[in-house]
Order: structure tokens, then C-alpha cells, then sequence
């Protein structure tokens, strides 16, 4: 019949009729708690009791019907701020003047079914009522409640038809800041919004990425948790499991806890109310399942309800968003005595005792609660509904065109839908400092209290703020932790670590289990020229060209730069042959100017062997600037120094080579050749043949000329400082020049190597040449294929060692006879011997 009924109620039309033979199905309805008549009427549902459920999944006998047992302390405290705002406000002078407000509350018991009940008795007017107790017209002009979101939505819907505004004080449902659907819902508590995205901003701000998720399975727990996990999805934080249920499934709540108990994550966001959380916290604490890190919501974080024994053994250290609270003055005065001698007159005095004994009867369990008021200063919700019935009395003072001080027009009728517009304008400050209006939603600003379940040296749980969550802030200031001052779960001074993997130290990267959440990964270190210098990172960042990764990966370095130097023992001992060589050539041409007046020097061209002393101390030489760092002067020069010094010596050996077989030419008859080939012939030869290498060497640095080069392709990790050949043409240019030169040299030894001549230097220059040519045709292959500094070397001992098969080749058998046997040494010795061949 209920479910018929609400479904009639969703749609907007309904005619008079209709309304009619609605209220007249409802039959007999409950009475108000507390009720009082005045000029106006404010409305208000609130669970003052509890109902007891024990669910049970067998059903072996007939269900009894539900029953209100225990006093919700928290909702008897908000009907007494309702009596006492409406009596503050029936006893001003500026707000409503000579208009008294009456009160009808109702106990909704935490029931569904209860507040859809009360709901209809709010809206069918006076209970004494004969007749057709429906007759379209409201005998309240606004509801303050539900306290549960579920319970608003079926209170707004039910109310909505009708156009009755609702006003919650705790409902925080995002589903309800829907205008189409609720267009006359109204709230003085910020929507799940803003707390759904500060609990994954919490959960991040101390670095948890492995949380579970626990909800209630109604409007409030679905839509704040739905909230919830696209945020935390946005913020990288990975929810290992995500289950609900409602305080009536006793199946599901065992699940629950079984999932609790196997998984890995050590913080739980419970966005539960306090029903679901009082029957979740049983569990846990019946299965002694501890050291969970609880983040919550204002639904329970500060339910005094909660802390039963071994409570804190569970939710020790909880955190959570709390409304924050209000200290409203004369309240808890109030509560002690003029609340009772107004609400219940039948404890004062006998006559009164008789005429409100049903009364006293039927509420005989809040007498207990007559003279306590120790939670007075822990009320949270009583500010919004001190909030909520004044901003009914500020719609109201303008809708009855009331003047401060003065009387209102209390005879006007006032519509409903006329209090919902007003409240749309409502603009004001309470006593409580509070500025009160509502956004398009019809929403307050999002503000909360950051607190902690901390236990007191007397053991006492209190509910220490740490904290808070302002939106009506700048981003970067809304949200303010004192971490300091927080305990953790389990009473614990240390922060519970809550992740699925272990933190990837800089150097490496996360890479994600196949399968698993990414916040379930492995860490793989950085590849080489790679770096990662924070902490999880997802990805390893590549160094500049001419930076490399340190060893351990997080920093990039500065490449090692690689040419080879003088202080190196390859350096040196290059070095070392050089200037040997030098020296060597440098003794051999004293040795001959010392001997320049013997047959043996004379006869073999002192003046070309004097020159090619020269060249060779120049190829030597040029060795040493291929060492060291390259740089423009130094690639122009080594290059152009090698090729010309070395053609000068070839130009020499050359030149030397024809004046032996011209000088055979000469001893035959008829024959004149050597006037052809004089010394300044000679020198002449040499020059011309210099001046073509010297003419392409300044073509190659006109064109396209040697530079120096940072080699970083052929080694990763470090940089080779070289040499670049610039046009290469001209490099093979030269070296095709010298070996041309070469060749031809050696073919003219070769064909004079048997020519009949005592001191004939041909087969010493063919060997000489032979040497030379070897060398060099094996340091083609060589040059290509060698790595960095290696290049230069390999070029360096091609130079030293083509120099020094010159050296030796040409002036080791004169250098013999001239220091070890200089009785050859004559010019008889060399005549005779020619004599003897000749014959």
C-alpha cells in the first residue's frame, strides 16, 4: 500500500481529488511528540528513538512489527533546539513580531517507514480534525528534517507534490541538490560534494594509494561513495576493494568483515551512517580485528553512540570530517528545566499530571534525561537546526510584510510554494555567527571540522580537532592539517603505511602488475642514459645529449669526455717515441755534417739527405699534434702538417731514388742525363712536388676544412673530443697524394735495386718504401674501425712508424759504416768495388 502510495506522490500533477483520496488511505496516523500551536506552524521529523534490528534470514515465524526502544540522544537534542530556537524567536521583537510559531515534531525512529508515516501526519493537518481530514492546504508551512538522506528523499518527494519546503540540518546527499527533482529542498549542511573529494584528498594528503571502501547501501552511502572513487581515481589512489550494506542484511555484513579481514589495505574509508557503522563496528570488534586506520564522515565521527566498550580498541585513532560545532548561549540552560516545564507540564504539577498523563505514559524513557547535559558543548547538528528554523522565521517575516518592532499582517494566507521562494532570498547572520543563505542548490558553503578519536589519561574518548576543510577558501588554502597532534589507528605515535606496492626509489620507475591496479607495481630500474629523481615515478626521464646517468640512476652527469691526452700512459708513451725520433734523426744528421767530406756521404747526395733529415724530424713532430685536446687550430694543423711534411720526405726519398738511376744513366756512352738532374734540379723536384700537396691541403681548409667535433654515437656514456675530417675528399685527397708519391718511388728502387754501385741506396729505398706502404695500406682498415682515441693513436703510429722505417732503411747502413767500419769509408774502397762489377 506504502509503495502504491509514494509512487502516486512522485508525480506533479495530482488534482485535488486526488490529494484527497490520498490522505483519506493513510487511515489513522501517529501523534506528535511534542507539538505546540501558534499563529505559523514549523514541522519537524527526528529519529528521538531507535529501533533495535536483529535481522534474522530465517523466517520461521510471523515478523513483528518494528518498535521505537532506545533514546537517540542526538536526536532529542535537535528537537530541543527546535522548541527552544522557535521560543527564542516567539519572544523577539524584531523577528515576527506579535506572531507566535508553533511546533508539531515527530519521532521517526530511524525508520523508513516511520518518517513516511509522520510525513503524512504533517501534511494532514490538526489530529482532531472530523470529516475529510485532507483539504489541499497545508497546516504547516515548512518541515525541519530528516536527519539520513534516504529518509529526506522520501520526505522531499512526499512533500514535494505539495510544494512544502523541506529543510535538513544533516542530509548531505549530493542526489537531493537535484532542483528538478527537489525543488523545494532546502539544507543548512554542505551536500557530499566537497566531503566525498576531501576524504581521497585526506587519503593522499598522507600518501595511502591501497584503500578500502565500506558504504552504507542507501541514497547517502551510494552517491558519497560513487563521488569518492572518481576522485581517488583522479588522485592515483587505488581502492583494493569497494563493498556495502544496510543495517537489515546481516548476510552482507559478514562479507564485509570477511573482506576486511583478508585484504591487504591497512585504511578503510567508512562512508556509513551511524546505524551501519555501530553494526560494523560489532563486527570488528567481536572478530578482534584492530590496527585499521578509519577515515570517516560527519555522519559518525562524533557519534557519542559509537563509543562502546573496546570501541577504541577498533576506531582508536579514527580520522574524519565533522560539522563543525556551535555553542548556542542559553541552550543548555534550557534543556535542564524550561524545556521540560514547556514540553512536558505533567512533571510539574499534579492537575497538569492528569491532564497530560497519556503523554507522560507514552514518553515515560526521555525522563531520564531530564537533568543531563554534559554533551552540550560536543552538539554539531544542533547549530543547523538552529539555522534552519530561523531561516523559516526570516521567510516568514517577510511573507508576512513584517516591520522590527512593529505587528506583521498575520492574517495574510500564506502558500507554500510562497515560503520556498522565500527561502531562496533569505540572507542573515544568527547569534551564533553564522551566515545563513542558500546557493542555487539550495546548499550552505561546504565547511568541516578535521577530528581524531583520541583517548584521554582517564580513559575517555574524545574527539580532538586537527584540522579542517574550508570551500569557501582559496584552493590552496581550504584544506589544513595539523599532522602533529594526530594519533594513529590503534593509538599508534607512528602514520600506518597503507600502499600495494612498496615505494620505487629514485633511479627506477614503476611498472604495472598485469592484471592489478596500477597502484600494484614493480619497480625496474632506469636504463642507462636514464634517470628518475623522485620517488614513484612513472617514468624515467632521458638525459641531454651530453649528459649520462649516474650509477645510481637518479641524477645526470656530465658525459666523460674521452681524447687522447699527454698525461695518459698511451699519451705519453707516443710521445716518448716521437721525440726518440727526433732525437735519433737529429743525431744522424750530426753525425753526417760531421762527416760531410767523406766519400760515403758525398756519394749519396748530402744535400737531398740533409733535406730528408729535415722532413722526417718534421714528420716526427707532427705526431705530437694529434695529441691532446682537439681544437680548431690543432685539426687544421695536424692533418696539413702530416700530409706536407710527409710528401717533402717522399719528394726527398724520390728524388733521391732518380739520381741513382740517372747517375747509371750517366756512366754509359753518349749519354748525358745528369746535367738534367743537377742539385738545383733536385731541389726544384722537391719543391714542385711539395707544392701540389700544399695546393690541395689549402683547397680542403678553403672548402670544407678539419674541425673540432664531439663524437657522442659511438659510445653512449661518454663523448669523444675528435677531429671531424670536414671534407673527406680532401683527406684521401692527401693521403692518395703521399701514397701515389709512394708508389712511384718504389717502383723506381725496385727497377734500380740491382744497379752495380757500391753504396747503392735503391734496394734500401725499396725496402724503405716497402715498409711504408705496408704500414699504410694496414692503417686504412685500422683508422676505419677503431674507436675514439684509439683513431689517433692508430694515425700516430702510422706516422711514427712509416718514419721510422725511413729512417732506418735509408741512414742505418751509412750510419754503420761511418761509426763501425770506416775503412769503407774511402773513395778507392768505392771505386774498386764498382771496378770489380764492371767486369
Amino acid at each position: 500500500m506504502l509503495l502504491f502510495l509514494y509512487t502516486l506522490l512522485l508525480f506533479h500533477q495530482l488534482n485535488t481529488e486526488a490529494e484527497k483520496s490520498l490522505c483519506r488511505m493513510m487511515g489513522d496516523l501517529k501523534y506528535p511528540l511534542l507539538s505546540k500551536n501558534g499563529d505559523v506552524t514549523i514541522g519537524a521529523l527526528f529519529p528521538i528513538r531507535s529501533i533495535e534490528i536483529l535481522p534474522s534470514l530465517e523466517f520461521t515465524k510471523k515478523p513483528q512489527l518494528l518498535s521505537c526502544s532506545s533514546v537517540n540522544l542526538r536526536g532529542f537534542r535537535m528537537a530541543q533546539t527546535t522548541i527552544f530556537a522557535i521560543e527564542e524567536i516567539n519572544q523577539s521583537e524584531s523577528l515576527l513580531p506579535n506572531v507566535s510559531i508553533g511546533y508539531r515534531i515527530y519521532d521517526s525512529c530511524g525508520s523508513r517507514l516511520s518518517s513516511m508515516s509522520a510525513t503524512m501526519a504533517l501534511m494532514n493537518g490538526p489530529e482532531s480534525s472530523a470529516g475529510d481530514r485532507c483539504n489541499g492546504q497545508s497546516p504547516i508551512h515548512a518541515i525541519i528534517g530528516e536527519t539520513e538522506s534516504s529518509a529526506t528523499v522520501i520526505l522531499s518527494r512526499t512533500t514535494g507534490t505539495f510544494k512544502i519546503p523541506v529543510i535538513s540540518h544533516a542530509a548531505t546527499c549530493e542526489c537531493l541538490s537535484n532542483r528538478k527533482d527537489y525543488p523545494s529542498f532546502f539544507r543548512t549542511i554542505a551536500s557530499d560534494y566537497h566531503q566525498s573529494r576531501a576524504l581521497a584528498f585526506i587519503v593522499k594528503h598522507f600518501g595511502w594509494s591501497w584503500v578500502g571502501a565500506v558504504n552504507s547501501d542507501n541514497d547517502y552511502g551510494n552517491n558519497g561513495m560513487a563521488t569518492f572513487l572518481n576522485t581517488a581515481q583522479e588522485e592515483g589512489i587505488c581502492v583494493e576493494y569497494s563493498v556495502k550494506f544496510y543495517r537489515t542484511e546481516p548476510d552482507k555484513v559478514q562479507k564485509v568483515v570477511e573482506t576486511i579481514k583478508k585484504s591487504t589495505a591497512k585504511v578503510i574509508v567508512a562512508f556509513l551512517t551511524t546505524s551501519e557503522m555501530y553494526i560494523l563496528l560489532k563486527q570488528l570488534s567481536i572478530q578482534n580485528i584492530t590496527g585499521l586506520q578509519m577515515i570517516g564522515v560527519e555522519s559518525w565521527i562524533t557519534a557519542k553512540h559509537l563509543l562502546i566498550p573496546n570501541s577504541f580498541h577498533v576506531l582508536g585513532g579514527s580520522l574524519g570530517f565533522a560539522v563543525r560545532k556551535n555553542y548556542i548561549e542559553g541552550f543548555s540552560d534550557y534543556v535542564i528545566k524550561s524545556f521540560w516545564d514547556t514540553a512536558f507540564p505533567c512533571s510539574q504539577s499534579e492537575t497538569n499530571s492528569s491532564k497530560y498523563a497519556s503523554s507522560c505514559t507514552v514518553n515515560q524513557d526521555l525522563f531520564v534525561l531530564r537533568n543531563y547535559n554534559e554533551d552540550i558543548p560536543e552538539q554539531r547538528y544542533a547549530g543547523n537546526v538552529y539555522k534552519a528554523v530561523y531561516a523559516v522565521a526570516h521567510s516568514l517575516h517577510k511573507l508576512l510584510k513584517c516591520k522590527e518592532k512593529e505587528s506583521c499582517e498575520k492574517d495574510l494566507k500564506i502558500q507554500p510554494q510562497q515560503v520556498v521562494e522565500a527561502l531562496k532570498k533569505v540572507n542573515f547572520t544568527v547569534k551564533i555567527e553564522d551566515h545563513v543563505w542558500f546557493d542555487s542548490t539550495g546548499g550552505v558553503v561546504a565547511r568541516y571540522e578535521v577530528v581524531n578519536w583520541q583517548q584521554d589519561s582517564d580513559g575517555s574518548i574524545q574527539f580532538k580537532p586537527v584540522g579542517y576543510y574550508d570551500v569557501s577558501l582559496p584552493p590552496d588554502q581550504r584544506f589544513v592539517l595539523n599532522t602533529e597532534n594526530i594519533l594513529w589507528a590503534g593509538g599508534q605515535l607512528e602514520k600506518p603505511r597503507s600502499v600495494c606496492s612498496e615505494s620505487c626509489s629514485p633511479g627506477t620507475r614503476k611498472a604495472a602488475q598485469k592484471g592489478r591496479p596500477v597502484c600494484c607495481y614493480d619497480c625496474i630500474p632506469c636504463a642507462e642514459g636514464e634517470i628518475s629523481n623522485e620517488t614513484d615515478s612513472n617514468n624515467c626521464k632521458q638525459c641531454p645529449s651530453e649528459y649520462w646517468s649516474n650509477a645510481e640512476k637518479n641524477e645526470c652527469v656530465l658525459k666523460a669526455v674521452e681524447f687522447l691526452s699527454f698525461k695518459e700512459v698511451m699519451g705519453i708513451v707516443l710521445v716518448f717515441f716521437s721525440l726518440f725520433g727526433v732525437g735519433l734523426t737529429v743525431l744522424v744528421a750530426i753525425l753526417f755534417y760531421s762527416k760531410k767530406d767523406t766519400p760515403i756521404v758525398k756519394a749519396n747526395n748530402s744535400e737531398l739527405s740533409f733535406l730528408l733529415l729535415f722532413s722526417l724530424t718534421l714528420c716526427f713532430l707532427c705526431s705530437l699534434t694529434f695529441i691532446g685536446r682537439p681544437t680548431e687550430w690543432s685539426c687544421m694543423l695536424r692533418h696539413t702538417a702530416f700530409g706536407i711534411t710527409f710528401v717533402l720526405c717522399i719528394s726527398c726519398v724520390l728524388g733521391k731514388t732518380i739520381v741513382v738511376l740517372m747517375a747509371f744513366k750517366a756512366t754509359l756512352p753518349g749519354i748525358n742525363v745528369m746535367k738534367w738532374f743537377e742539385p738545383a734540379q733536385q731541389r726544384l723536384s722537391v719543391l714542385a712536388f711539395t707544392l701540389i700537396q700544399v695546393l690541395i691541403c689549402v683547397l680542403w681548409l678553403t672548402i670544407f676544412p678539419p674541425f673540432p667535433n664531439k663524437n657522442m654515437k659511438y659510445y653512449k656514456e661518454k663523448i669523444i673530443l675528435e677531429c671531424s675530417l670536414g671534407s673527406t675528399i680532401g683527406f684521401w685527397a692527401v693521403l692518395g697524394y703521399i701514397g701515389l708519391l709512394a708508389i712511384l718511388c718504389f717502383i723506381l728502387a725496385f727497377l734500380a735495386r740491382t744497379l752495380p754501385d757500391n753504396f747503392n741506396e735503391a734496394k734500401f729505398i725499396t725496402f724503405s718504401m716497402l715498409i711504408f706502404c705496408a704500414v699504410w695500406i694496414t692503417f686504412i682498415p685500422a683508422y676505419v674501425s677503431s674507436p675514439g682515441k684509439f683513431t689517433v693513436a692508430v694515425e700516430i703510429f702510422a706516422i711514427l712508424a712509416s718514419s721510422f722505417g725511413l729512417l732506418v732503411c735509408i741512414f742505418a747502413p751509412k750510419c754503420y759504416i761511418l761509426l763501425l767500419k770506416p775503412e769503407r769509408n774511402t773513395k778507392q774502397h768505392m771505386m774498386g768495388k764498382v771496378l770489380s762489377k764492371s767486369y
